[in-house]
């Protein structure tokens, strides 16, 4: 583990559990120390030394500022690497790790967790096999109060990516053009609010809302198709899926029109989204197949990101780079 702050600490919890936490190293000699000893393993005052100590794999939670630095240095020791997301913010940045990885023939894996919530691949599933009919579009709302942690990139590279990433993924088609608007609060360095369209080939649509401003935290995705409605929530692990079915309606009588509507609630078993993307990578080092979140799955995200920061700036509909 290099980082243990409140996400690394989190993915030690469960690399520990798993038997397969050799070491950690953070800036903070103090938090190394404590988490070291939490978990009885050793620990290193820089990022440097715990690569050299002969581990097998890194997971790198620090900030985004430095993902291309440490990540870059696992790579060349020929160490596989789960980054959490952002992955550097930048596409250009990740490309080069991509690239760097298939040189050293190791996994890169991203930390894009919501992909691994249960409820996420129920909705993947249903769609591939048909069962809610055609997506229309897929619409996600993120929001909650300002984070006290610090920060070094705005909501949409912080929050906005985790919704973006889920959304080209059920959606399943390349994202061709993005419009957004947001904007920042007084004293804020980087956005805090946004509202991303994405326009998908084949005439599908994205829809991202994300902000640190609303009182109370939701995490919900809701997926209009041709048979059904469907609401998903992301922290509840359930879903709403909706019909209708309109009966005769009496002309001089439109206020009361007849409508049979079935809603059916799936609560999933509850999972930890986290572990689920930590066994998923633990298993591709040892099969050395691709992750469910590869370094080339997360690049799309972030060009689609980029693309609504500049539309944000620009007032412009930006095309997605391919």
């Amino acid at each position: 583990m290099i980082g243990v702050g409140s996400m690394g600490q989190n993915h030690a919890r469960i690399l520990a559990d798993k038997g397969v936490l050799a070491c950690v190293a953070d800036v903070s000699p103090d938090a190394a120390k404590a988490v070291s000893q939490k978990y009885g393993v050793e620990h290193f005052p820089d990022h440097g030394a715990l690569i050299r100590s002969g581990v097998d794999a890194v997971v790198v939670v620090t900030p985004t500022s430095t993902h291309e630095r440490i990540a870059s240095e696992a790579i060349s020791a020929g160490k596989h690497v789960l980054l959490e997301k952002p992955m550097t913010g930048s596409s250009k940045t990740l490309k080069g790790l991509i690239e760097l990885a298939e040189k050293e023939e190791v996994v890169l894996a991203g930390g894009f967790t919501e992909r691994y919530n249960p409820v996420v691949s129920f909705a993947k599933q249903s769609l591939e096999k048909g069962e809610f009919g055609e997506l229309i579009t897929a619409a996600t709302r993120r929001v909650s109060s300002m984070p006290s942690r610090i920060r070094d990139v705005g909501v949409v590279m912080d929050l906005g990516v985790h919704d973006i990433d889920v959304v080209q993924y059920v959606v399943g088609r390349r994202a061709s053009s993005v419009y957004a608007l947001g904007g920042q609060g007084k004293g804020m360095a980087h956005e805090d609010h946004a509202n991303i369209l994405v326009d998908f080939e084949g005439g599908m649509t994205g829809f991202v809302e994300v902000n640190w401003l609303t009182p109370m935290k939701v995490r919900k995705l809701a997926l209009t198709c041709s048979k059904n409605f469907v609401e998903v929530d992301y922290m509840d692990q359930a879903a709403l899926v909706c019909s209708s079915t309109f009966k005769p309606v009496e002309g001089g009588n439109l206020y009361n029109v007849p409508l049979e509507l079935d809603v059916r609630r799936i609560a999933l078993k509850k999972e930890e989204p986290l572990r689920r993307e930590l066994n998923d990578f633990l298993s591709c080092i040892g099969s050395r197949k691709e992750p469910l979140v590869s370094g080339k799955s997360a690049l799309q995200t972030l060009k689609i990101a980029e693309a609504a920061m500049e539309s944000i700036k620009s007032g412009k509909k930006v095309p997605v780079e391919q």
